[in-house]
């Protein structure tokens, strides 16, 4: 169990730090080009305003290095803010010292306030504990909603936390109960869906994997380490990512599957294209007609999405993380497209519950036009990441009750 926004008691009057995840895109005039995170921590401040509370938010942009950087800055951002919350936002450009404890002094009941951009203090990177006291030395209670950053120990995730009543954002809450439904406690059949360029930098999340899915459905760039482990001697360096020096450590990973009862499924049809770029040529073809040169694979075949789909008609719950092809480019992002619009039609059918996360991922469901039709969609990436692979977040673990 952890503390929830309930926890805080009456917040009327009071001062309540809201660390948000506000580390939104923006085109080279400063411009936001998606408010998604913005609009999902508008729940939790009009919650907070709604109970009476001044709410001062603080969060990163971009990966300014400890120092003041203008393009960084979350200045840009207050008239998108101030459009989602239909509130006047004030603006300081500092997040510790006397400018914040004026600006929190001055505020009135209907109006929000936010901070510059934390990492403009190479302080909170490092989970300094004299920062984290500065932020919180003018609020009385402290909510944490940014669970992107929650894998990370910094100051405003884990130290600040310990320094005031505090409490998860219903976003946070959101995720965590999602992820816990998921993968921590899921209905069964569990199936796992996960893409990528290499085995090698999604070994911590497979190992986790095989030991707690029913299914785990490997597909990318990954899925041909594992197709030439098994003796696919047509998966080799000049048409595919395959790694050579992960042969064994694909075998031992199936071997751990099959000491843990989990069935791994790999592609048994690809498209393969003879240049890497979009509307390249491009044929379909068996694992074992790969040609030996010449062609790239780019996606899954429909073989392949039909095996998927079979498997998938009797699990109650999937995660997924990465996908089947180089959805980037047309038409090479058909696999994932038509895996993702199963997966919506059976979760808006009340069949399965489909959790998804991992910026790729997002960006590809969101390609796919389904990204609301999941039963959850995390925009978390390392720490979604790290939650699959059944790590502890710091910033999570420092709110269990």
């Amino acid at each position: 169990m952890y503390r929830t926004i309930e926890d805080l008691g009456n917040l009327n009057g009071k001062v309540v730090m809201l660390r948000a995840d506000l580390n939104v895109p923006m085109n080279e005039n400063f411009e936001v080009t998606n408010t998604a995170r913005i609009d999902r921590t508008v729940p939790t401040i009009k919650e907070l305003m709604s109970k009476g509370a001044k709410v001062v938010i603080v969060s990163h942009l971009g990966r300014p290095s400890g120092k003041d950087d203008m393009a960084n800055s979350l200045r840009h951002i207050v008239k998108d803010l101030e459009k989602a919350l239909g509130k006047h936002v004030m603006f300081v450009d500092d997040c510790i010292g006397p400018k914040v404890a004026n600006a929190i002094k001055d505020m009135s009941a209907d109006e929000v306030l936010l901070l510059e951009n934390l990492r403009f203090y190479k302080e909170e990177e490092k989970g300094n504990e004299y920062f984290a006291k500065e932020l919180v030395a003018n609020i009385d209670a402290y909510v944490s909603d940014a669970f992107s950053t929650a894998h990370r120990n910094h100051a405003s995730m884990v130290a600040a936390v310990k320094m005031r009543p505090s409490a998860f954002g219903r976003l946070m809450e959101e995720e965590v109960n999602a992820l816990t439904k998921g993968l921590n406690d899921p209905k069964r059949p569990l199936m796992a869906i996960v893409g990528g360029s290499k085995v090698s930098t999604k070994l911590d999340l497979l190992n986790n994997l095989v030991k707690k899915v029913d299914k785990l459905v490997i597909v990318g760039g990954m899925s041909q380490t594992f197709l030439r482990a098994l003796g696919a001697e047509t998966v080799n360096e000049n048409n595919s990512l395959v790694q050579m020096d992960m042969l064994n450590t694909a075998k031992e990973i199936m071997a751990t599957a099959e000491a843990n009862n989990c069935k791994i499924i790999l592609p048994v049809d690809v498209v393969v294209a003879n240049e890497f770029k979009a509307n390249a040529e491009h044929k379909i073809v068996k694992i074992d007609e790969i040609p030996a040169e010449g062609w790239t694979i780019v996606d899954g075949g429909v073989m392949t999405v039909a095996l998927i789909y079979k498997e998938l008609l009797d699990c109650e719950t999937l995660i997924w993380n990465g996908p089947l092809g180089v959805f980037e480019m047309k038409p090479f992002d058909s696999a994932t497209n038509a895996v993702a619009e199963a997966v919506a039609e059976l979760t808006q059918n009340g069949k399965i519950i489909s959790v998804a996360g991992g910026g790729d991922t997002v960006s590809a469901l969101a390609n796919a036009g389904v990204e609301k039709k999941f039963s959850y969609v995390s925009t978390a990436g390392g720490a979604f990441l790290e939650w699959m692979e059944g790590k502890e977040l710091p910033g999570v673990v420092v709110l269990k009750k």
